[in-house]
């Protein structure tokens, strides 16, 4: 662990335990985000909403110091921390901001999690509407534009559909 430890950071949880380990971080005092969407669950007998992890098993911390460390890793549904290496991997204040804003922002049914990896989309800023002044990467897909989040250290990215007509460039 570097010396510089103040950041978020993500653990992997036991499959499932997301929810119950946030509560427990909370319950601790520990600054925590659990990313959620709204998603249609359909059983033979029913259908219903329910909130579920963008990324399942994956939960950000925001450490203060050592000790906030290894209190995380104590909890018992809390595997590891998410590793390049033997580098445990800071993620940016910015990815966060973004995922925040993206999934409180935006109605759950737009919001779509990929693993696929997209080539370096153009910069370009919502001029209009709930997100207006983001700066964000736009890429095309199948014909129709999306804000493009990468969380690199997920190998994961969360596409956003938005209208051409919201996004404008970047005067220099």
């Amino acid at each position: 662990m570097s010396v510089q430890i103040t950041g978020w950071y993500v653990v992997y949880t036991k499959p499932r335990h997301e929810k119950k380990v946030a509560g427990f971080l909370s319950a601790l005092d520990i600054v925590n985000f659990l990313p959620t969407a709204r998603m249609l669950r359909v059983w033979k007998d029913r259908k219903k909403y329910i909130d579920s992890p963008l990324f399942p098993s994956y939960l950000f911390i925001y450490l203060e110091d050592l000790e906030t460390y290894y209190k995380v890793l104590s909890l018992e549904a809390v595997l590891y921390y998410v590793r390049t290496g033997k580098e445990v991997v800071k993620v940016k204040e910015d990815v966060i901001h973004s995922i925040r804003l993206v999934t409180q922002q935006v109605s759950d049914m737009d919001i779509e999690v990929s693993d696929d990896y997209f080539q370096p989309g153009k910069q370009l800023m919502i001029k209009d509407g709930i997100l207006c002044g983001l700066i964000c990467e736009v890429v095309e897909i199948k014909g129709q534009q999306k804000i493009l989040v990468r969380v690199n250290m997920l190998q994961k990215n969360i596409l956003v559909a938005v209208s051409s007509e919201y996004l404008d460039s970047i005067s220099a």
